[in-house]
């Protein structure tokens, strides 16, 4: 066995090193001739070997890895029992062994090799390992008995090394986006240390420019207490000089009324007709006028005894009439108390009730919030979706969250989107598939942009209003992209569009066009809206008589109540509000009314024509429920199509036969022809249940056409 080995292995050693490009190339005769020696002898010392083999009983070397050499086998039978007890183990021999000649050749070519190798480039390592692979073919190949499980290994080996080669091709990937992201964090982070640097010397800047402010302020503050302190000074002043002026002035005044008082005492001492009358004469006056003095104080005395308790009848009637008034307040205020009392019992009552609810209101509360997911943080998607914040707060204005999980979705649907090369088509189901999804195999994704789905929606609709309405709406959608796009990429647009537009929900026309194909609205209710609007519109162009652009808001309310005329005040106000009126606004304010029906460049309406169809969804829904109500069954319930009809009549009486007829055929899908009239009496009536009666009158344009209780004519 080692003698066989060696000759293979120096002949694969020449092999590989005369066919390298680097080396001189020999002869192909002569390379033919070398090669087919080297098989027989190869031949012949297999077949000793085997014959070897087969005499030591299958045991191999067991030449040990730590000597410098052992011989293999010894000079005796290794299959006699003399052999075994005379030679013991062979672990334990002493005797000087060499190192067998098969491996000492496969260690010179592994050597060989790996010093051929050229190790700069980048798959060293995978052609370091190439030597030691041709190595355990040749084990393998050599030892027939163990080639099953070596093999195996071997195999094991090379699964486990092309599955990590495949991860690692994978990362390769992912560490060269990290290598990105890890450069544009630190361009973002260079940039912020430089807007903080900029902001930090305004800040600074602007420190400076306060301090000295509060240098200034301190030094008025300074002055001015200086100034506090001289005008409190000079009011101290003041006050002791008034002071001094009003003691000379009491002193004077008192002067001046003794001098007065003297100068009476002096003209009485000298008038002479006071002092000139008879002493008898005033005594006897003095008398009499005691005499009265006492007689009229027995009279009011008198007076005051017989009618001290009675009052005059004018005080009187003035007291009765206020008593009266006060009596009257009385009973009012009884009254009123009374009222105030139920009511207040009334309210302890709803008090209750509330403290109830508000504890049962608290108690969910409380079991909300314990279950309950916490509010997201919507300012997280401002760095995920595509365009930065500035976008993403265009996209979240005014949205509640149920309507930001839809921007999200779509946000993340377009990228997904976006990702696909492909798109399998759903077959051929006429059931279940619309006409233009038909289709078994794989399409291409087109990959169009927004912008660019919109526009073709757009022309799609500009074809189908100028053309003749004879096909259903898909058959027409497919055909005009045959016609666009010839026959050959028609499916592969037909796909990408309607995977464009069932994403984007979001966005007006695109929900319009989605609803229309897949037959949950008619395309009747899209072509009267637009009508509607454009009607509208040239109602307001001929009353701008100067055509300018310009109405006031009392023309835009007058033409509005005459477009409309069963609209409510209150709908012709939310229209007037979302085209720009406020309740501060004048009716004489101006208004661009040419700007309320204009298109963004995504398709959406302004909110002036938005409002227009959130009335017109509104008065639907309104119309039908009064329907229902009318009819008095439950949506599980059957009905008949003269009992709709006699309903549908009830509530709106202008209804003309033409327009009722329609309203029916749709209702029960039977064609206009084979509505019964009104006055046949069929044997087997047409019979739907509510439900699908209402679902369908849903899907059509259906609106009232007037009052439903006609004015009399006078």
């Amino acid at each position: 066995m080692a003698s066989s080995k060696p000759q293979r292995s120096s002949f694969a050693t020449t092999s590989r090193t005369h066919l390298r490009p680097s080396r001189v190339t020999i002869d192909e005769n002569f390379l033919t001739e070398t090669f087919n020696a080297e098989k027989r002898k190869l031949s012949q010392k297999r077949k000793t070997l085997t014959s070897c083999q087969s005499s030591i009983c299958g045991y191999l070397s067991p030449w040990p890895t730590y000597t410098s050499g052992q011989t293999i086998l010894h000079n005796r039978k290794p299959c006699s029992d003399d052999y075994w007890k005379k030679t013991g183990s062979w672990k334990q021999s002493t005797l000087g062994t060499t190192k067998p000649r098969f491996l000492e050749q496969l260690e010179n070519y592994l050597r060989k090799e790996l010093l051929l190798l050229d190790l700069s480039t980048d798959s060293a390592q995978e052609l370091r390992l190439q030597p030691y692979r041709e190595i355990f073919e040749f084990f393998i190949e050599d030892f027939k008995t163990y080639k099953p499980l070596l093999s195996s290994i071997k195999n094991a080996y090379e699964v486990m090394l092309a599955h990590q080669r495949e991860e690692i091709r994978a990362l390769q990937p992912l560490k060269a986006k990290l290598v990105t992201v890890n450069e544009d964090c630190k361009e973002r982070i260079l940039a912020m240390r430089a807007e903080e640097r900029s902001e930090i010397s305004m800040l600074k800047k602007e420190k400076m420019g306060l301090l000295k402010l509060i240098d200034k302020k301190n030094e008025e503050k300074i002055s001015l207490q200086s100034e506090v302190t001289k005008l409190r000074k000079s009011l101290a002043e003041e006050y002791l000089r008034y002071l001094t002026e009003r003691d000379a002035r009491k002193i004077l005044i008192a002067d001046l009324n003794e001098l007065r008082y003297q100068r009476e005492d002096m003209s009485l001492a000298q008038s002479p007709g006071v002092w000139g009358e008879d002493p008898v004469k005033l005594t006897l006056a003095l008398k009499m006028t005691r005499q009265d003095l006492a007689r009229t104080q027995m009279e009011l005395n008198t007076m005051k005894a017989n009618f001290g308790d009675v009052v005059p009848r004018r005080d009187f009637e003035m007291q009765e009439k206020t008593n009266k008034d006060l009596q009257e307040q009385l009973e009012s205020l009884r009254d009123d108390y009374e009222e105030v009392r139920k009511e207040h019992e009334i309210l302890l009552q709803l008090h209750m009730i509330t403290l109830k609810e508000r504890d049962q209101f608290y108690t969910e509360l409380q079991e909300i919030q314990r279950t309950s997911t916490p509010r997201p943080d919507w300012t997280k998607c401002e760095d995920v979706v595509a365009g930065g914040p500035d976008r993403w707060h265009t996209l979240a204005e005014g949205k509640n969250s149920d309507q930001l999980v839809d921007v999200l979705l779509e946000e993340i649907g377009e990228g997904l989107l976006r990702e696909k090369d492909f798109f399998h088509g759903l077959g051929y189901e006429e059931s279940i598939l619309p006409s233009f999804l038909r289709f078994d195999g794989v399409v291409e994704n087109k990959k169009p942009t927004k912008k660019d789905v919109i526009n073709l929606l757009k022309d799609a609709w500009k074809e189908r209003l100028t053309e003749e309405q004879k096909e259903k709406f898909p058959d027409f959608f497919f055909n005009f992209l045959e016609y666009r796009f010839g026959s050959a990429d028609a499916m592969a647009w037909a796909y990408t569009i309607f995977e464009n537009i069932k994403l984007f929900r979001s966005n007006e026309l695109m929900r319009q066009f989605y609803e229309i194909l897949m037959e949950r609205k008619s395309e009747s209710v899209y072509i009267k809206q637009k009508e509607t609007v454009t009607q509208l519109l040239k109602e307001l162009t001929n009353v701008d008589s100067q055509n300018e652009g310009l109405l006031t808001m009392e023309q835009l309310s007058t033409v509005l109540k005459s477009t409309f005329p069963f609209k409510k005040e209150d709908k012709i106000q939310e229209l007037m509000e979302a085209g720009g009126w406020h309740t501060n606004s004048s009716n004489a304010d101006l208004l661009n009314y040419r700007a309320l029906f204009m298109e963004d460049e995504e398709g959406q309406s302004m909110p002036f024509v938005y409002k227009l169809w959130e009335q017109y969804m509104s008065e639907k829904d309104e119309y039908l429920q009064e329907l229902k109500q009318e009819l008095g069954l439950e949506l599980r319930d059957e009905v008949t199509l003269p009992k709709v009809r006699e309903t549908l009549m009830t509530i709106d009486p202008s209804l003309d036969k033409q327009t009722l007829n329609s309203y029916l055929s749709q209702a029960f899908q039977v064609s206009v022809t084979e509505v019964p009239e009104e006055s046949e009496e069929n044997e087997e009536d047409i019979v739907a249940q509510l439900r699908t009666v209402l679902e369908r009158l849903q899907v059509i344009d259906i609106r009232r056409k007037g009052p439903r209780e006609q004015e009399p004519a006078i």
